[in-house]
């Protein structure tokens, strides 16, 4: 790998970014730093990202990413209210497993979002990568769904999205939300092992 073509591409980046691209990098890795934490901050943290990332994203033409920013606003507001209202005897929501059941649903979930917004990106848009940007979207619908649950497995798929996004961002130009997506993969690895850590002490207590 050229790390210095990396280097100058970032250094381009950081010279032309705007300051919406700015604002929403600093609060999206914000959120996945209190995501990683579980705190409630990671809600009105990534609101404000996924807002201004509307807008960047509908601007670049990627349309599955402005759709999904868009779902992340919605899901931030109900695993706002789930994380805030856990069961009557517990005093917060505990960090959990999938079963087998929930699998089966994330994996469906990923499957007929990837074929869907595939073919409508294909079909209704002038999107120039209908594919990549449809499969970092479904990656980061199961996420977003299972991270409002409190489900470890939601870094897995945090990670899927983030490995893929990083060269995406990167051949559209937004070479600072590429490097955001570099600094999320680090997160959401050490994020993965403190929620691992987490769920084993809920188990024990």
């Amino acid at each position: 790998m050229d790390f210095q073509f990396l280097l100058d591409g970032l250094a381009e980046g950081l010279r032309n970014m705007s300051w919406p691209e700015a604002t929403a990098v600093f609060f999206g890795i914000a959120s996945v730093f209190y995501s990683m934490r579980e705190h409630i901050w990671v809600y009105p943290t990534g609101i404000i990202s996924t807002l201004i990332y509307v807008w960047i994203c509908f601007e670049y033409k990627l349309y599955a990413d402005m759709g999904i920013n868009a779902y992340y606003f919605g899901m931030s507001i109900y695993g706002w209210y789930v994380w805030t209202h856990p069961k009557e005897n517990q005093t917060v929501l505990p960090v959990t497993w999938l079963d087998a059941n929930g699998w089966l649903a994330s994996i469906v979930i990923f499957g007929v979002s990837y074929l869907v917004l595939s073919n409508v990106l294909k079909a209704f848009t002038d999107s120039d990568v209908p594919y990549w940007d449809s499969f970092t979207t479904a990656s980061a619908f199961v996420g977003m769904w299972l991270m409002a649950k409190k489900k470890v497995e939601n870094w897995f798929f945090w990670l899927l999205t983030d490995l893929v996004s990083i060269p995406l961002y990167f051949y559209k130009g937004l070479v600072l939300t590429s490097f955001q997506y570099l600094v999320f993969t680090i997160l959401a690895t050490v994020g993965l092992f403190a929620w691992i850590k987490s769920s084993k002490s809920y188990v024990q207590s």
